[in-house]
């Protein structure tokens, strides 16, 4: 598999990343990367303990990385729950929260198979 072949798999914009980011090295250099980052642990963790503030902080950084990556449908999910945590209340969040464990999943179950 290629890492458009990846990013196609995991309905994103492969085009529009690679406009911004110039090098296909770059991003399968950085995609695979996402396999490390430990945001969405910190998110698992944070909600677990009910820790709103940290639950806001992991789902805002999250985010970012996902935007910065092109990771699009992970990336629209964490950005709603986002949004749902920035009262920093543990409220009414358990269905966004299973879409972001969804996407998160696929999304590095498609990474893995990249990497090989």
């Amino acid at each position: 598999m290629t890492i458009r072949e990846c990013y196609e798999k995991m309905g994103s914009d492969y085009s529009g990343l690679l406009g911004r980011l110039g090098s296909e090295m770059i991003i399968a250099k950085f995609a695979v990367k996402f396999l490390d980052d430990p945001s969405f642990s910190q998110l698992e963790s944070a909600v677990a303990e009910g820790r709103a503030e940290d639950a806001f902080r992991a789902a805002h950084t999250l985010k970012g990385v996902c935007l910065n990556l092109g990771f699009d449908r992970l990336y629209e999910v964490s950005s709603a729950l986002t949004e749902k945590f920035r009262g920093r209340q543990l409220v009414d969040y358990e269905e966004l929260l299973r879409q972001v464990e969804e996407q998160y999943k696929m999304t590095t179950d498609i990474l893995k198979e990249y990497k090989g």
